[in-house]
């Protein structure tokens, strides 16, 4: 199968690789790989549409420059792009996020095994790390969880790990669905894993809902999210980037949730609310 990759240089490169990343993640690309003058995003080249990375390119502030190169590329041995880029997290000397290739870390108290491929993107490691970070604190013994958006399934193994009895992972994108099962197993922990998007949700309940997308997506099902928790129920988002704080904030508190922590790192937030 042919890839078209958009190598993609920008001046400054932060916040931008990453706020950038957010926003072409929303479109079929299947990797996004980080380099030092800014990032490449990979896509089939039956899905390539360079309008898509024009518009953005010129949407940006003109304070930032920003060019970018098509490369037509026959084959890409994905394996070897991301073992070459994706780097193992270690999340308050608590969580050590890492693939078979990386070095044990046998001290950390909780080990998550991961084999990315196309569902794990290395700019969204603040994101994941918030998440993680802010999941430390909330006590999980015996609560059902929803991971949203479950990407490679980290979030749901963890709140797994930290005794959750139920957690069912969601995802939209076939190759995540596909990941998450993979990395279940690899970890032996048991949670279900389905194939869609929030209207998978239906009638079903929990006391916690763990949600790293991107703000539309956040905003567009906030009410969704909200009829699914419990009372007292605990809703945690990621994918926001600090200028989006007050947004999400006055769309959670118009569905009567109350916000309770902010964790922040490199521009991007994950935020926390509960349901009385």
């Amino acid at each position: 199968m042919k890839y078209t990759e958009y190598k993609i240089s920008l001046i400054p490169t932060e916040p931008w690789t990453e706020i950038l990343i957010a926003q072409l993640s929303e479109f079929e690309f299947d990797t996004f790989i980080e380099h030092q003058d800014g990032f490449s995003a990979f896509i089939t080249s039956d899905k390539s549409d360079e309008e898509v990375i024009k518009n953005h390119l010129n949407n940006l502030p003109k304070e930032v420059e920003a060019t970018f190169e098509t490369i037509e590329l026959e084959d890409v041995n994905w394996n070897q792009e991301w073992e070459s880029n994706f780097e193992p997290i270690l999340v308050e000397d608590t969580v050590y996020l890492h693939a078979d290739f990386h070095e044990k870390r046998e001290e950390i108290p909780y080990q998550i095994n991961i084999q990315p491929k196309m569902s794990f993107g290395t700019g969204h490691h603040e994101t994941t790390y918030l998440m993680l970070k802010m999941m430390i604190s909330v006590d999980f013994k015996d609560k059902s969880v929803l991971d949203m958006g479950c990407g490679t399934s980290v979030l749901a193994m963890f709140a797994k790990m930290k005794e959750a009895s139920e957690v069912v992972a969601i995802d939209i994108d076939r190759w995540s669905y596909e990941n998450s099962l993979e990395n279940k197993e690899r970890n032996q922990l048991e949670f279900e894993v389905i194939h869609g998007d929030a209207n998978e949700i239906k009638d079903r309940k929990f006391d916690v809902i763990l949600a790293n997308i991107n703000k539309n997506i956040l905003l567009a099902d906030m009410q969704k999210y909200t009829e699914a928790l419990n009372s007292n129920g605990i809703l945690m988002m990621s994918g926001i980037y600090e200028f989006d704080f007050d947004d999400v904030c006055d769309c959670a508190e118009s569905y009567n949730l109350t916000f309770t922590t902010k964790e922040s790192k490199n521009n991007w937030i994950a935020v926390q609310f509960e349901k009385k």
